[in-house]
């Protein structure tokens, strides 16, 4: 490496979960290189999420979703080229396609490089994961994955092995760490997201776009009913109107008060106030990824075998249930408790 500071270019463009659990990549190149410029790519819904990270320098903004829709326009037109003025605004040692999809790696290819930078993505495809094979041939390191392996090890593995990190080859990683910065923060401070709750708030993450993870709507009234005899306010957050709808039935039939609801608006203000929960229950949806990076009290349901791809990692404060099949009432209830005791 030269004596300048390593300039890292992450891309990583959807989905929610996913950005979520590949930020813990920022910490791993920052613990190796402190002087490191860290910067990423990723679609407009997640980047104000993305720039609360400490860490991060500049996030590059893809709008490809809004953008495959009207590319014919004027303005999408003048869009693309400003993002791909931005690209090339400057050199990079490393950009690192963290999505192994065609469309990221394309993203990658127009970044400009420095004489001896390279990019890098998946060589293979990983149980569960995304991946299209065309990549490895896209760009210039194709880099070896394991089969099996957890959502958040599979980025920072990537990274790690890229970058040459000597502890990428280990068999059992460190616990992943992200770091957050918040507008109401003290500029350039990072938020201590281990620190007590300012409320006794638990937020039920019930959203989901796909009906298999649902989880009964009568479920969620107890669940509510239970959390309240307790003498915690329980705050619902909605997406949309059939997720309004949902809210306002468990508000009825759970006796709960209307200022239960909750609209959040840009990710970056539902994360600013939710890393001051007590804790959450939620499905497995990005949502409860973003409540495992910013380290809360958390109870996950899966409705589908895949907690070792996606299901917390940050210790017994954080807990899976389910799997094979949605978890029962009592279940969700007994692993709330011990994550409260731990």
């Amino acid at each position: 490496m030269s004596d300048q500071p390593l300039k890292v270019l992450i891309v990583r463009l959807s989905s929610l979960g996913d950005v979520v659990q590949s930020l813990p990549v920022v910490h791993d190149v920052l613990q190796a290189y402190p002087n490191a410029q860290v910067d990423w790519v990723t679609e407009e819904a997640f980047a104000p999420l993305v720039q609360c990270v400490q860490g991060i320098g500049r996030v590059h903004v893809a709008a490809q979703r809004r953008w495959r829709k009207g590319w014919w326009t004027p303005q999408v037109r003048r869009e693309w080229r400003d993002f791909q003025k931005s690209l090339h605004a400057q050199a990079y040692d490393a950009v690192i396609d963290c999505q192994g999809l065609i469309k990221s790696a394309l993203i990658a290819r127009q970044v400009r490089l420095t004489p001896t930078g390279f990019t890098a993505t998946y060589a293979n495809s990983s149980e569960l994961c995304s991946y299209e094979w065309p990549v490895r041939w896209l760009l210039k390191r194709p880099i070896p994955m394991e089969r099996r392996v957890h959502a958040v090890e599979r980025s920072r593995r990537l990274v790690g092995r890229a970058l040459q990190l000597p502890w990428a080859q280990d068999a059992a990683l460190s616990p992943p760490q992200v770091l957050w910065r918040f507008p109401s923060n003290v500029q350039g401070a990072g938020l201590n997201v281990s620190a007590a709750p300012v409320a006794s708030e638990v937020w039920l993450m019930h959203g989901t776009t796909r009906v298999d993870n649902e989880w009964p709507l009568a479920h969620w009234v107890e669940l509510a009913r239970r959390l309240q005899s307790q003498g915690h306010r329980v705050v619902l957050p909605y997406f949309g109107e059939r997720e309004l709808q949902r809210v306002q039935s468990v508000v009825s039939q759970a006796g709960l008060p209307s200022g239960s609801l909750f609209a959040p608006g840009p990710l970056s203000v539902l994360a600013e106030r939710m890393v001051h929960a007590y804790g959450v229950i939620g499905l497995d949806t990005g949502l409860s990824h973003l409540a495992v990076a910013l380290n809360r009290r958390h109870v996950q349901l899966f409705s589908q075998p895949r907690i070792h791809r996606a299901g917390p990692q940050g210790g017994l404060h954080q807990k899976a249930v389910g799997g094979q099949q949605a978890p029962t009432l009592d279940e969700v209830w007994q692993a709330w408790t011990q994550v409260c005791q731990a």
